[in-house]
């Protein structure tokens, strides 16, 4: 069973023997049994901020409205990318840019975030599409509940319960059965077109995140190599 957490120095230790490695990336993962996506944050934190980068986070990060509005302008000018947006601005993640994204065109205020505790944060009535939402940005994020509860505005049982559901039963899982949607049957021509474009959305969002990913490895990989030569 991977460990639920760990201190800065035993995350640094760790990054250093991934740097050190004399084996390949996924049995490196697997004899410390840790995910590729944990070794792949952690390096980007310490390579970023140092060892304090690996300290554990006590608070969500605030961003002003000024910042929110500067890294959508970037990413709408298409000069920069989504991860050099991110790392730019120093935000916790992809997810935390496309919302922003999608405020902005659909010519919502970008307001400043304001910190509210967790345990604050009651649950709201939400649609199909939005628990997909959460449900997919807490999987991105190896099930960081509390990220996903404050990031999306709903309680830390809802996301709980949405991921769990999802994980047995997949969209069904989400369904509110007060209000059913309808069955594959049951759905005009245009409907069917709706549902199979979303779901090919979230299907492309996933390998896109997964490309992204794989891009990351071997570029630390050829880092590795090259100091080795």
């Amino acid at each position: 069973m991977a460990k639920s957490a760990y201190s800065a120095q035993e995350k640094h230790e760790l990054i250093m023997a991934f740097e050190n490695r004399e084996i390949s990336i996924q049995d490196f993962c697997n004899q410390k049994n840790i995910a590729k996506t944990t070794i792949k944050k952690w390096i980007y934190l310490f390579e970023t901020y140092g060892v304090e980068g690996l300290e554990a986070s006590t608070g969500w990060k605030r961003y002003s409205k000024e910042v929110k509005t500067a890294a959508v302008l970037d990413y709408l000018s298409g000069n920069y990318s989504m991860t050099e947006i991110v790392h730019k601005y120093e935000m916790s993640g992809k997810s935390v840019l496309e919302k922003w994204i999608k405020n902005y065109n659909s010519h919502r205020e970008l307001k400043e975030t304001q910190r509210m505790s967790n345990s604050m944060i009651k649950g709201r009535s939400t649609t199909l599409e939005e628990r997909l939402e959460i449900v997919m940005h807490c999987l991105r994020n190896e099930r960081n509940y509390h990220q996903a509860s404050e990031l999306f505005k709903v309680s830390y049982q809802q996301v709980y319960q949405w991921v769990k559901k999802y994980e047995k039963d997949g969209e069904d899982g989400l369904t509110d059965k007060r209000g059913r949607s309808k069955s594959e049957p049951e759905l005009t021509p245009e409907e069917k077109i709706q549902r199979e474009m979303k779901r090919l959305e979230r299907e492309n969002e996933r390998l896109r995140a997964e490309n992204a990913f794989l891009k990351k490895l071997e570029e630390l990989e050829r880092r590795r190599l090259k100091r080795r030569q």
